[in-house]
């Protein structure tokens, strides 16, 4: 469960290093400032689509570190590149199965709860 008053903080971090105001940190996310002031004042706790807009919008707020406090802000984006060019260019014939299905996306799960997702 989510601690309140270090949520809370971890939401001013947010709008401090960002030198955003509530009003315009609620704009930016695209809520009402209303819902800001209630989450800021503990009146309210937040929802799972205020926290999905708050890292979808700023790409530095690791979703775990949002909630949890674990991990570190403003995160260190992962090259998403990494996997062999090959990965999706290789022949067709050992890429496509004996059905015809061929890889679509492939996802790489780590064991500190972050993922990696690699398209084609």
């Amino acid at each position: 469960m989510v601690n309140s008053v270090d949520f809370i903080e971890r939401l001013k971090t947010i709008l401090q290093h960002h030198q955003l105001t509530a009003s315009m940190f609620a704009d930016k996310i695209a809520v009402q400032r209303s819902s800001i002031s209630h989450i800021l004042s503990g009146r309210n706790k937040p929802s799972l689509d205020f926290i999905l807009k708050v890292t979808n919008t700023f790409k530095d707020v690791d979703i775990y570190w949002l909630l949890n406090g674990k991990g570190e802000f403003p995160k260190k984006e992962v090259e998403k590149e990494t996997v062999s060019p090959t990965l999706f260019h290789q022949e067709q014939s050992s890429v496509v199965s004996s059905n015809n299905k061929s890889i679509q996306r492939i996802v790489v799960f780590y064991n500190d709860g972050t993922f990696e997702e690699y398209k084609k």
